[in-house]
């Protein structure tokens, strides 16, 4: 979070249109995959019994899969087809291979090549990314 303030302070970050596209095209797939391997290490890791508690002890992934392991029920409910489809309706999902606005990837995509430059893996090669694309942008407008 520090990364996002340093570029508002900086004054790479206006929160205009292109700003958020150029940061959801920088950073979408590092906090994803960061947020996949946090769920990973939750849901896998083991919750030790403590003194004066009463909650259940175990791995949450199969605390929630099978409760009646630990003398729980099942509290799903289940929803009907047609309410799913409303929701799905009202919603917006992201395609996970363009993370932003269709005409701001695909220009990032151009940029990208032209710079002969790759997706960043790691948040520090994702600011100099953003810089890049958008100082390269400003400078087309």
């Amino acid at each position: 979070m520090n990364l996002f303030s340093k570029l508002k302070e900086d004054g790479y970050f206006a929160g205009t249109f292109l700003d958020k596209s150029l940061i959801q095209f920088c950073f979408m797939d590092i906090i994803r995959d960061e947020l996949d391997e946090i769920c990973l290490e939750w849901n896998s890791h083991s919750i030790s019994s403590s003194r004066n508690s009463i909650n259940p002890t175990g791995r949450p992934f199969v605390m929630y899969n099978m409760p009646e392991l630990y003398e729980s029920s099942d509290y799903l409910l289940q929803v009907p087809d047609d309410e799913i489809e409303v929701v799905k309706n009202e919603c917006t999902f992201l395609d996970k291979g363009m993370p932003c606005d269709k005409d701001i990837f695909e220009l990032c995509n151009v940029l990208i090549e032209e710079g002969h430059l790759e997706k960043p893996s790691d948040p520090y090669n994702a600011v100099n990314l953003y810089v890049y694309l958008r100082t390269q942008i400003l400078n087309l407008l």
